[in-house]
Formats: C-alpha cells, structure tokens, sequence
C-alpha cells in the first residue's frame, strides 16, 4: 500500500519510524509548517520532519489543510492508506481522500478519554490503566470505529511525562499491526457505540487551560498529587507563593490532620516544604518560582525565605 502519514511532535517519530522498519511505503509525509523558536526566533522544524527529511521522505507543510494546493499535492500522491499520529483534527476531504480510509493511533482507551490530552487526564483522573488504540477517522473527533487496543497498568506514581514516553513506544508496534491488517484485509472494526453502556462513564480529555493548572487545595492531598504529577513536567500545576506563580512537578503525600488552613505551608526553610489540602499534606520536591530555573526544594529554599 502506498501510505501517506501525518504527525508533528516527537511522540509520532517512533511511529513513522517503526512503518519504515517494517517495510511500509511511505510516499509522503504532511506536518506543521516551521515555526520560530527560542532567543533569535529561528525557524525549528518538527521532529517529524527532522526525521523524515533524514530518510528521504517527501514531505508536505500546509497552514491551511483545505488549501487546493495542497489539496492536489495530497492527491497525487495516490495514497491507498492514511496514518495520523499526533496530528491536528482533518477536514474531511483529506480524511476521505484515501481508497482504504485514514486511521489514527489515540493515546487512549477509547472511547474514553477522547480529546487533546488523554494522558493528562488519565492520570489527573487517578486511573489504574491507559493504553493506544488504533481507529478509523470519521466526522466527530476521536469517534470512528476501534481496530485495535494495547493496555498499559499505571502505577499510581508516573508523571504526563513518563507516560508519554511509555505510550510513545508502544504505540508503534500496534500501528505496525492495524497497518498490516488492513492491507491483508483481516481485521474487524468495533464500533465505539459498543463499549458504552449506562454503567459507564464516559470521560473526556479536552485542551488543557489555565484554570486546569492551577491548584485547588481544598482538594484531597491524593487528588491533588494526582493533577500535579499529571501535569508535569508540562504545563506544570501552579499556587501561588510571595503574590508570584509556583509551579511544582512532583511531590508527596502526607495523611494527617494539617491543623491549618487548605493553602497553608510549613517549612524549616532549609528541607521541607508543604501544604494543607482537605484530609493531610501534599509535601513539594520538585518546583520553580515564576522567573526562575526549575528546582528541587532544598536547592529551593537555599535561596528563598518564606
């Protein structure tokens, strides 16, 4: 099959590189125009492209994915087979262009969790598993029917970015999978429809916003720990300290009865740090201060008197 695939951040590399391993024929490659970055604004390429051009894959940038130009490019490319890895959402002439449809590899259970940040929210959530799933796209974002699934148990500790990483090399192999099924035309589709009962409840994973960040201590120090490690290392989950931003990446809990305030701290100012939530305290380990390098606490409180 002739395969057109579509990703921009590093989680999609490990996908478009395991297609070329197994002997897929990658005829183009489509992600995001080049942006500027850093101190001197100087265009970056997307690690998909950076890995992409290293291969010599011809590559596509669109800013308008209903562009005619681009639209004919895409076309003559005579793609049999779409594959979409941490992509942003399809119009549907590009979803439907190919004769064998376009598949998309969710880092989710679905149909839980669709959205922008399933991984966030899975461990915010306080989840026991996630996982990926390869499905068909369709209109309504994340919604088409199931290929396949691979489980992965969480262990109530890993941070957005451990799972990521997890996720990101698991994902492939099942790409490889649902890639080869359906050009030997040996698969089922399961539609969403069919995992969901009136027991269930279906959670979703929207864009994360500010509001999301920040940290509610009133909160239970359990829930709490769950939004910071699901948080971090970005966007990071921030309070406030001295009227500036502070965000923390990891921490501990503490069950007991805080005596104080949900929002209070004690410290030693040389090797502790923690706040009262609802039920005990959620003990700081790892933090930056708005302006300032990100930390650990006693490196932290070296340098700041509270």
């Amino acid at each position: 099959m002739k395969i057109v695939f579509m990703g921009t951040p590093q989680f999609a590399v490990p996908s478009l590189e395991e297609l070329l391993q197994s002997g897929s024929n990658i005829v183009g490659v489509v992600t995001a125009p080049d942006k500027p970055a850093g101190r001197g604004q100087k265009l970056s390429e997307s690690p998909v492209k950076k890995f992409a051009v290293a291969n010599g894959l011809k590559v596509l940038q669109p800013s308008n994915l209903k562009d005619p130009q681009f639209l004919e490019e895409l076309k003559a490319l005579h793609a049999d087979l779409q594959v979409v890895v941490a992509f942003r959402m399809l119009p549907e002439e590009v979803w439907n262009m190919p004769s064998k449809g376009t598949i998309n590899l969710h880092a989710s259970l679905l149909p839980q969790y669709r959205g922008a940040a399933p991984i966030n929210w899975v461990l915010i959530n306080g989840e026991k598993e996630s996982g990926v799933t390869t499905f068909f796209l369709k209109h309504e974002i994340d919604t088409g029917n199931i290929l396949f699934t691979e489980k992965v148990t969480l262990t109530g500790h890993e941070t957005a970015g451990e799972l990521h990483d997890r996720l990101m090399n698991k994902g492939p192999l099942l790409l490889v999978k649902t890639v080869k099924a359906i050009e030997s035309g040996r698969y089922n589709q399961h539609p969403q429809s069919g995992f969901l009962t009136d027991e269930v409840e279906l959670k979703t994973a929207p864009k994360l916003s500010k509001k999301d960040c920040l940290i509610d201590w009133n909160q239970t120090s359990e829930a709490i720990y769950n939004r910071i490690r699901g948080l971090s290392p970005s966007p990071g989950a921030y309070t406030t300290l001295n009227d500036k931003n502070f965000r923390i990446f990891r921490a501990e809990t503490q069950p007991s009865t805080p005596g104080i305030q949900p929002g209070g701290f004690l410290t030693d100012n040389k090797t502790y740090l923690k706040f009262a939530a609802q039920d005990g305290f959620v003990l700081v380990t790892d933090v930056q201060m708005e302006g300032k390098k990100r930390m650990g606490i006693e490196e932290f409180l070296r340098g700041m008197k509270l």
